[in-house]
Formats: structure tokens, C-alpha cells, sequence
């Protein structure tokens, strides 16, 4: 008999406080979701209990704020499943010197970052794209380990999002493709009885008709 298929659904959060604010936000610094942000969580548990459409074996969220209230948004929709935090998951760690810098003075004293080279010491102190790439395999394959035939959702990032991409598709690192997934997404993936993995969605945002796109960012004070 065929092994049940393995569901990895991935939910990148809502809208954040740091990117409102346009911040680089690690989980340091992390201070959770805007008030869109909530509205759009808010928005994503509804549909999904009308429709029916999603079930969940296991609840995950990365350790960042914004991931963890986008979790705790969507868990009455899974019977109030218990949400695992696990810090695999979370976003690209920009280190504790830049972790809470604003983007402004980020680029002020490292300039323009280079999203190409995987090795680059983009942000000095913390994750290169590679070292960034390498946690999230670790993680999805932990994940799909211990889960397997079962029904994982995960509350994470658009960088995750990216990463797993490129992980289950097995495509390069940089390059290829670029992916700009909206807040409150819904990105699913199904195993194949091949080894392989087929991708079902991506960037599903039915949810967010009517809804406003951002919150208007925070401008410059520098003179």
C-alpha cells in the first residue's frame, strides 16, 4: 500500500510591526504584527473555517512575534492544536549588531547588500544566504522526518518560503527565479509516492480581497 502523502503548508505571517516601520527586524527585535497584519490573520482563520479546505496534524511557528500571533491567529481553525515553536523556521538572522536596524541606517553604513553570492557577509554577524539556506533544509527535513504521511502547517517568512522552494524543488540557492510572497500566503507542497515533491499553490491571498496592501511606511528623519 502507497504511503499517505506528506502536506507541508506554508503561511508567511501578516503584515509586521518592523516592516512598518522599516526596521530589520530578527527575532530581537521582532514586536509582532501591525494592526493589518492582525486583520489579515484574522482573515485567513475565517476563510479557512468556512471552507474547510485546510486540516492540520501539527501546528508550527517560527520564533519570531509575528509568526508565533500569526499561528496563535489560525489555531482555533485546527481544533486549538498546540503550536510548536521551532527557531529553524525563522527568518534570515541578521545578527544582534543589525537586528533592530533601520533599513535606512543598515544601508548608510554597509550599503547596498549583494543577494547573490550565498557566501556574502551580507549582514556582518549573522547569517550568510548559505549558512541561512543550510538552517532551513535542516529544519524541513526535521519536520517532514517526523511527520511524515501527516498534515504540517507553518507560520513563517517570505525568506522561508523562498528557502523551502528552493530545497524541495532543488533548485540553486540564487538565482533561477524570484519570489515575492504576500503577507498572510498560503504556499502548499505535496509529496510524491516518486520522492519528489509537487507543488499544489503559491501565494494564495483570497482572503485579502478589500483589504488594504500595506500599512503606509514609516519615512526617513535623517535631513
Amino acid at each position: 500500500m502507497a504511503e499517505r502523502p506528506t502536506r507541508l503548508v506554508l503561511v508567511r505571517h501578516g503584515e509586521s510591526n518592523v516592516t512598518v516601520n522599516r526596521v530589520i527586524g530578527g527575532f530581537r527585535s521582532c514586536s509582532g504584527l501591525s494592526e493589518l497584519g492582525r486583520q489579515q490573520a484574522d482573515r485567513l482563520r475565517d476563510r479557512l473555517a468556512g471552507t474547510g479546505e485546510l486540516d492540520a496534524d501539527v501546528l508550527i511557528a517560527s520564533n519570531f512575534q509575528r509568526a508565533i500571533e500569526t499561528a496563535e491567529a489560525i489555531a482555533p481553525v485546527f481544533d486549538d492544536l498546540s503550536i510548536v515553536i521551532e527557531a529553524g523556521f525563522g527568518e534570515h538572522d541578521p545578527g544582534p549588531d543589525i537586528d533592530g536596524m533601520t533599513f535606512d541606517a543598515y544601508i548608510d553604513r554597509y550599503g547596498s547588500p549583494d543577494w547573490t553570492d550565498p557566501d556574502a557577509d551580507v549582514f556582518p554577524g549573522g547569517e550568510t544566504i548559505g549558512t541561512f539556506h543550510a538552517r532551513v533544509g535542516d529544519a524541513l527535513g526535521r519536520a517532514i522526518d517526523e511527520h511524515r504521511g501527516r498534515s504540517i502547517v507553518i507560520a513563517c517568512h517570505g525568506g522561508v518560503i523562498d528557502a523551502a522552494f528552493r530545497h524541495l524543488l532543488r533548485a540553486p540557492i540564487t538565482g533561477g527565479f524570484e519570489l515575492h510572497t504576500l503577507n498572510t500566503s498560503v504556499t502548499e507542497f505535496v509529496s510524491t509516492d516518486h520522492g519528489a515533491w509537487r507543488l499544489r499553490r503559491y501565494n494564495d491571498v483570497a482572503h485579502l480581497h478589500g483589504l488594504p496592501s500595506e500599512t503606509p511606511r514609516v519615512t526617513s528623519t535623517a535631513p
